[in-house]
């Protein structure tokens, strides 16, 4: 896998969403990636192609269970109180597998700088390499203040803002904003029917 330096967003959404698959954040649901199927559902939906994955290979139980510990190692990087930490702890993801940087040309002929991961290296590796490039490229291009915990009363999640102005507080917006929307409707409803 080629992992593009410049395009941190990938990893930095993927640290989120992977952290955020734990029953500690999914209390009502549960766990997120119980199975191989739901790993591979869960990496098919973030439009991964892993060098582990090649030739029709499937997640395996042990993949999973690599993938459980590497979510727990993500989310205290979301979670660390400086950006020297963060940086730290981004770093030693990246390099997981991550072998040095290259110059290559992109699709479109330009030079692209890629960190390609280590021939044979397994799925929770590959993740963890591409999750450490996008953290450290959200702290070098966007701060550390946009590692976040969700601000939806109750949820224990975590995300990168890689939002253009900044401005998101919900690791979840379609569910956890949506939720909080929701209950402020029913409120005002409520104010404005004991008001009448």
């Amino acid at each position: 896998m080629r992992i593009s330096i410049t395009d941190y967003t990938v990893g930095a959404t993927l640290a989120g969403d992977l952290a955020n698959t734990s029953p500690t954040v999914q209390a009502a649901a549960g766990e997120a990636l119980p199975t191989p199927d739901a790993l591979m559902e869960f990496l098919t939906r973030h439009g991964l192609r892993l060098d582990a994955m090649a030739e029709g290979r499937s997640p395996t139980g042990d993949d999973v269970r690599e993938v459980h510990l590497l979510r727990r190692e993500v989310r205290g990087v979301v979670e660390t109180e400086t950006e020297d930490q963060a940086v730290a702890g981004g770093a030693v993801l990246a390099g997981r597998a991550g072998l040095r940087p290259v110059l290559d040309r992109d699709p479109g002929g330009r030079w692209q700088w890629y960190v390609p991961t280590r021939p044979g290296a397994p799925l929770a590796e590959e993740l963890a390499t591409l999750i450490g490039i996008g953290l450290l490229g959200a702290v070098r291009t966007l701060g550390h203040d946009r590692f976040r915990a969700c601000a939806a009363p109750g949820c224990r999640g975590v995300f990168v803002d890689i939002s253009r102005g900044g401005r998101r507080i919900y690791c979840r917006p379609d569910v956890c904003g949506n939720r909080i929307n929701v209950a402020n409707h029913r409120e005002r409803r409520r104010l404005d029917s004991t008001a009448r």
